[in-house]
């Protein structure tokens, strides 16, 4: 009876830590989450940037996986070539095994202050970002406390004859100790708990230095499980696999050396640190490194080796979501990346059909109304697939960034929608009647429905710009843009009304489509320049010919 009360006080011990863990990850995903993603971005240009970033993104997140998810993710979608993205896995493991570092000292004074702090920021903060950060501080303590109690719920275990005779039956045999380990990483899905909860087991004496150190294989191995086995989930897409099965790989070979290392490897860390809770996190640390070290001038072999045995799946439908990673929607920032490259794709569909409806007016091509009419079905089946992905992200853990980044990508994927169902169900209709009816338009009425196409695809580039750079003088120019082009539509019905016809008829229809395509693209632009003040309710607060016009239109 004894044992069981005492498995279930470090099962709640270990549930304690991993909350923890939980909430310094949330809490600084939801201050910096998409300016680390950002950060990572960038670093990840060559080898050895890539892996100092992993580290420093892992060292803050307290997170490997988390990492590992926005790296996996990059290099899914081609954004980063395969060996920076495993340089930066590996330094992503190096980031958790300085965690453990850190960790594994007695810090058990600090961990009263750390809740203290965190608990007044979060509930005093008025700042979104303060009370974010209070969570850090928060999640920093409830670890700390939770290692305090483990190391205390260990120290009666020698009492335990049954505990310690299972124990002691492995000890000296390094596969089991191994497996048991990597068992038990598996299921904390963090390294950074497998390995302090190994610290415990050797502080209290209950296994060998040996047995220690193949416990840390072991809990290096099992971490590295959990990325792989949810990219597999995606049997679609094999590229999704090449990151996290790399990872592993680096990480067995690393394993089978150590193995063979063992004993002298256990001279080596007694001789640096005898005691056996540092011995663990030296361990988990020499591992890493010296994986990290051995396999950095190896990465671009294998980054070929994955991509032959891994080749990007061949899409058979256009409108299948290329980039909606079920396994993402875990980590706001990176879940609201996906979402973004799939509304891209959006964005390159609705360019197409504005090309085709150029062609179905210059050419009097039937096949292109056709054409753009099934490049609608691609946009509306991926804004529905891009809508259910969003509505999966959880919004409690979203930041004031996430939650505002949120919005912009649900804007577009709604303003292109909109913006394809009026160019397919009414613009190529229009072109379909100019052809049924064999109605001419003179040449300069064709140039410039021509030449509004040419604009509304600039637009389009504006909107793009916008969304993806925040770029305040895009936005400017797409909101001018708008306005130029209800200039455009009063010019047609006033040339109409001059010269009634039933070609100065469908050019006015035409020119009216074009701008509402025009207004759909333009809404983007709307909250950024509400943001810095710059916009009025119809018209830019800073452009006095824009301002003092006519306001009544406000679409």
């Amino acid at each position: 009876m004894r044992e069981a009360e005492l498995l279930l006080q470090l099962a709640g011990e270990a549930a304690l830590l991993l909350w923890g863990l939980h909430m310094v990850q949330s809490g600084v995903e939801r201050a910096f989450g998409s300016r680390l993603r950002h950060a990572l971005g960038l670093a990840l240009g060559n080898h050895p940037r890539a892996f100092l970033a992993g580290l420093g993104v892992t060292a803050v997140l307290q997170s490997s996986t988390a990492t590992g998810l926005m790296i996996g993710s990059f290099a899914a979608a081609g954004a980063v070539a395969l060996g920076p993205a495993l340089a930066a896995m590996a330094g992503a493991n190096v980031g958790t095994a300085l965690i453990v570092q850190v960790l594994s000292f007695d810090v058990s004074a600090v961990f009263p202050a750390l809740v203290l702090v965190g608990v007044l920021a979060f509930r005093r903060g008025r700042r979104t970002r303060t009370r974010d950060l209070g969570r850090v501080a928060i999640g920093l303590g409830l670890m700390l406390l939770a290692l305090h109690l483990m190391l205390a719920s260990m120290t009666p275990i020698e009492a335990s004859p049954t505990l310690r005779m299972l124990l002691t039956a492995i000890a000296g045999q390094p596969l089991p100790n191994l497996l048991l380990a990597l068992v038990l990483a598996w299921a904390a899905h963090s390294s950074v708990a497998g390995v302090l909860f190994v610290a415990s087991l050797a502080g209290s004496g209950v296994t060998t230095p040996e047995a220690a150190l193949a416990m840390v294989l072991g809990a290096n191995i099992g971490s590295a499980l959990n990325p792989l086995l949810e990219a597999g989930g995606d049997r679609a897409d094999p590229a999704r696999l090449r990151v996290p099965l790399g990872n592993m790989l680096n990480r067995l070979a690393g394993a089978a050396v150590g193995l063979a290392l063992l004993p002298q490897a256990v001279a080596w860390l007694q001789a640096l640190d005898p005691a056996p809770a540092r011995l663990v996190a030296n361990a988990h640390l020499a591992f890493n490194l010296a994986t990290a070290g051995l396999s950095l001038p190896l990465l671009p072999a294998l980054g070929r080796l994955l991509q032959r045995l891994l080749p990007d799946r061949t899409l058979t439908d256009p409108a299948a979501p290329r980039y909606l990673d079920e396994a993402a929607l875990g980590t706001p920032s990176v879940a609201l990346a996906n979402a973004a490259r799939e509304v891209l794709r959006m964005a390159d569909q609705v360019e197409a059909m504005l090309q085709a409806s150029a062609d179905a007016f210059r050419e009097a091509d039937r096949d292109a109304a056709k054409s753009a009419a099934r490049l609608e079905e691609v946009v509306g089946r991926l804004h529905r697939a891009v809508h259910g992905y969003i509505a999966r992200i959880p919004r409690e853990s979203l930041g004031e960034e996430e939650a505002r980044r949120l919005q912009e990508v649900q804007a577009l994927a709604i303003a292109l929608s909109h913006a394809a169902d009026v160019i397919e169900r009414d613009l190529l209709r229009h072109a379909a009647k100019r052809l049924q009816r064999d109605v001419a338009l003179a040449p300069a009425e064709q140039q410039e429905v021509l030449a509004l196409h040419v604009t509304l695809q600039e637009q389009l580039r504006l909107a793009i710009a916008v969304f993806m750079l925040a770029d305040a003088e895009a936005a400017r120019a797409l909101v001018r843009g708008k306005e130029g082009l209800r200039v455009a539509e009063q010019q047609a019905a006033q040339r109409l009304a001059e010269a009634p016809g039933e070609a100065a008829g469908l050019l006015l229809e035409a020119v009216r489509d074009l701008r509402r395509v025009g207004s759909h693209l333009a809404v983007v632009a709307h909250p950024l320049l509400e943001r810095r003040g710059e916009l009025l309710p119809s018209r830019l607060a800073t452009d006095p010919a824009l301002a003092d016009g006519d306001s009544a239109d406000n679409g």
